[in-house]
């Protein structure tokens, strides 16, 4: 069974995974279309076309979501996605032309590998060529590739991170997906103990958020960010996406320790896709599982870590 977010109708995930550079992009496309939110709650965001999904701007739909390594640079993939897109015909319809609408999204991943080698015009392209409806694939892969976790004590002392992704069936047909690209400046969290994040030489658990109160904190601003994407078949109004985005941040706090610090360009994106009828009831439901689905992407995305350039995953240690 797929348990990822692929298994929502209408969404393809591809990844572009560089392991020289050590950095990649993941294209989440939507090439019928979605009515899409976000919510950035970061303080040190790189995005692409977000101001587009607010309520009262004119565009209702979105055809991808890229997530990107390279930081500010990495949103040069968004034009191979558009190329990509526009190749068949999939976007915004002028009287002249078809614009693919492209929101984008960045973690600082500069720290490791190559600085210098970033996600491109190419990288977007080959990204959402790869794209498929089957079962994503997680880990160090795709805009994963060179993430960590634990980044608040140093470069030295993170572990490795990546991509992560879940689904849960709410039955009546209904389905909420989630994927996250995991690069926080704090530990990750699931039941209340550390699973992964700063780590001594002794393979023991630093604790950021203490370093934190005892001013040891040594995040620099803009270094650090989780991206994640909510897809759901249930019919949503822009208004109900952007909700849902806002409502679904509470998956971050739940699995990440401290998080949306100064330092952070913490993100999500809503997507709806189809056409699945819902009530006031259903949509409250689907934010609070929203929020759920995005707990099990991150801690699914340091599990599903790979070693790269020597840094502990947490296959290392469990």
């Amino acid at each position: 069974m797929n348990n990822t977010i692929t298994a929502v109708p209408g969404i393809k995930v591809g990844h572009y995974t560089d392991l020289q550079a050590i950095t990649g992009c993941t294209v989440i496309l939507v090439e019928d279309g979605a009515v899409a939110g976000v919510c950035v709650s970061g303080s040190a965001p790189g995005t692409r076309e977000t101001d587009l999904l607010k309520t009262g701007n004119l565009v209702q739909q979105v055809h991808a979501i890229l997530l990107t390594g390279g930081s500010a640079f990495g949103l040069d993939a968004a034009a191979g996605v558009m190329q990509f897109l526009e190749e068949k015909n999939i976007g915004f319809q002028t009287d002249t032309i078809t614009v693919p609408i492209v929101p984008s999204a960045v973690i600082y991943d500069l720290d490791i590998g190559n600085p210098h080698i970033r996600p491109n015009k190419e990288a977007g392209y080959i990204a959402s060529s790869n794209a498929t409806t089957q079962e994503v694939i997680q880990g160090s892969v795709g805009a994963g590739t060179g993430a960590m976790v634990g980044k608040g004590a140093g470069k030295n002392y993170s572990m490795k991170s990546g991509v992560g992704s879940s689904l849960i069936d709410l039955g009546k047909g209904i389905l909420v997906g989630a994927l996250s690209v995991v690069n926080a400046t704090g530990d990750i969290y699931e039941n209340g103990e550390i699973i992964a994040g700063a780590i001594d030489e002794n393979n023991k658990f630093l604790d950021i958020y203490n370093l934190m109160k005892k001013r040891m904190f040594r995040a620099n601003p803009g270094e650090n960010t989780t991206l994640s994407v909510v897809a759901t078949n249930a019919r949503l109004t822009k208004e109900w996406a952007n909700k849902i985005a806002q409502v679904a941040n509470d998956g971050f706090a739940r699995t990440i320790k401290p998080v949306h610090s100064l330092f952070d360009g913490d993100t999500v994106f809503c997507i709806s896709t189809g056409n699945v009828e819902v009530d006031f009831f259903d949509i409250s439901l689907i934010s609070q599982v929203a929020a759920e689905a995005i707990e099990k992407s991150i801690i699914n995305a340091v599990k599903h870590a790979q070693k790269i350039d020597g840094h502990l995953t947490y296959s290392d240690l469990f």
